[in-house]
């Protein structure tokens, strides 16, 4: 599986990540004169060669109507945009619309987040201009740049937001700033004793909207590597770095079992159990027989789940069974790949599923297309098979 994984040690911004997104980039000419081709407004976009702690890295510059990112706006420029205009902007750029639906999304979380904490809906906030032109083209490109790369998968590490404080319009505020922190609610982060802001509110909600999960760096065959630079220095290196690679399918998986033992339940109700919790996204649901104290027989049954749906299935298994009790076990399993192919045969387009890894690869006809070719050709499943092969 394609996977990027964004290690944000110190933290995220958007220029930090557009940065490092650009360094995994193949014809970087061809690339950036579509990116200065997408219309944004006033916008220059180039990228420099910089050095973080002896580390080679790249630094993108955004030139917003002759001023960089970061630097002083003039008081010609203090006039203020809303919702609606980077909306506005947005869907009049030279891009698929795609970027542009997954760019608003971004730019709406943003506002959301400041409307949440200044008591205002998100369309009735207001942006700096200069400011939105910036979150824009860094929200912007970074989607563009996702885009091009076209992996399966984006993982983020927790975030390092730093500590102490940060100053803005409405004065100095703590470290993550309330907007921040607001796009931050779900997603695992961490105060560390780097004195400044490290996690923007654009950083923050480019990773909310894109990313899969975050989590600590999986088991991966690297490809390529990229280091995007901000501009404040620190003793450690201020980078984000990006990783593309191959996820390990064939690694070890974790599944948790669930079992418990019933002996005064009919054979139905166990079985409507059995559906409930099948639909409700257990991996398996299996029961075996057993006898049980006094003699009694009863039944055994066996709920395998993933981790993070354990509770969902546990309040299940309680409503919808006589247990008083559920025993559970981590159990490492080891999987094959998977996927659906479908196989043109004499009797139409028939499902197979193919799995692979460990050196061997194994295929199986969908039951469900072949029962329903059986019955319409008045054939046992086995000729149907025969058939098909």
């Amino acid at each position: 599986m394609k996977t990027l994984f964004i290690e944000c040690n110190m933290g995220i911004a958007g220029d930090m990540l557009m940065s490092a997104l650009w360094e995994l980039i193949d014809n970087k000419e061809s690339v950036l004169a579509e990116i200065n081709s997408l219309g944004l407004p006033m916008t220059d976009i180039s990228f420099e060669n910089a050095v973080t702690c002896g580390i080679s890295a790249t630094r993108a510059r955004v030139v917003i109507d002759g001023e960089e990112e970061g630097h002083t706006h003039h008081s010609h420029h203090h006039h203020h945009r809303n919702l609606a205009d980077v909306n506005t902007i947005i869907d009049s750029l030279n891009v698929k619309n795609e970027i542009k639906e997954k760019a608003k999304a971004v730019y709406q979380i943003v506002a959301q987040a400041e409307g949440k904490v200044h008591n205002a809906d998100a369309s009735m906030v207001h942006f700096h201009e200069l400011g939105m032109l910036d979150a824009v083209a860094d929200i912007v490109i970074c989607s563009f740049l996702f885009d091009k790369l076209n992996v399966d998968k984006i993982i983020a590490s927790p975030i390092n937001v730093g500590s102490g404080s940060v100053k803005c319009a409405h004065g100095i505020l703590p470290v993550p700033a309330p907007a921040t922190a607001e796009i931050l609610i779900g997603i695992p982060y961490y105060k560390s004793n780097i004195n400044g802001e490290l996690c923007t509110p654009t950083g923050a909600a480019i990773l909310k909207a894109f990313c899969n999960d975050f989590t600590d760096m999986p088991q991966m065959t690297v490809s390529k590597l990229g280091y995007g630079i901000g501009s404040k220095e620190f003793e450690q290196a201020n980078c984000v770095r990006t990783f593309l690679g191959e996820i390990n399918e064939n690694a070890n998986d974790e599944i948790v079992e669930l079992i418990c033992n019933i002996d005064d339940m009919t054979a139905e109700e166990i079985a409507f159990a059995c559906e409930i919790l099948l639909d409700a996204g257990a991996v398996d649901v299996y029961t075996g027989s057993a006898c049980m104290k006094k003699s009694r027989l009863g039944t055994i049954l066996t709920v395998m789940c993933k981790k993070e749906n354990k509770n969902d299935i546990i309040k299940l298994i309680f409503k919808h069974t006589s247990t008083i009790g559920i025993r559970e076990h981590i159990c490492a399993r080891y999987i094959l790949n998977r996927k659906i192919e479908e196989v043109n045969t004499p009797f139409g387009v028939v499902r197979s599923k193919v799995s692979s890894g460990y050196g061997v690869t194994k295929t199986k006809y969908e039951y469900d297309d072949l029962s329903m070719l059986a019955r319409e050709n008045n054939m046992s499943i086995d000729e149907v098979k025969k058939l098909i092969k």
